[in-house]
């Protein structure tokens, strides 16, 4: 599950990125990293990420405009934001916008892992089910075309 599955960390605190690529690079996770909104754009035209981990507070956009513009971009992407300014609003907000979950600093490792491991087992469920009703859908096509 772990291999090859790529994470971006998007903070403007270089403390934070460096503990959150260890602890997830330690874990066997692809990860990357971003101080600004803008250059996790960028990176995320790039590459393909499942997980984006999103600070709240970023020096050239609100985190929640770069979760509306990575939902928009990459909707099956999971968007965790992360926030040292938590308030209800804040939480509710993230989560209307798209956000998979919200998490507060200082982030507990054993929770950051739990969430990701959560959101990861959800995705690939979705994306099976996805495929077993597309597989579905074609078996029926094909019946309804040989009964012709």
């Amino acid at each position: 599950m772990r291999m090859g599955t790529a994470i971006l960390v998007v903070d403007d605190d270089r403390a934070i990125l460096k503990s959150f690529e260890e602890i997830l690079k330690s874990e066997g996770y692809d990860v990357d990293t971003a101080e600004t909104g803008l250059e996790a754009i960028q990176r995320s035209r790039k590459k393909y990420y499942n997980i984006a981990l999103l600070d709240i507070k970023l020096p050239d956009m609100e985190g929640t405009e770069l979760l509306t513009k990575l939902h928009e971009d990459i909707p099956r992407m999971i968007k965790i934001m992360i926030t040292g300014h938590a308030s209800l609003e804040n939480a509710v907000r993230a989560l209307n916008l798209g956000a998979d979950a919200y998490l507060m600093k200082p982030v507990n490792p054993e929770e950051l892992l739990r969430v990701i491991a959560d959101k990861l087992r959800e995705q690939a469920e979705a994306e099976e089910m996805g495929q077993e009703q597309a597989r579905r859908w074609i078996q029926s096509r094909i019946r309804k075309l040989q009964s012709r």
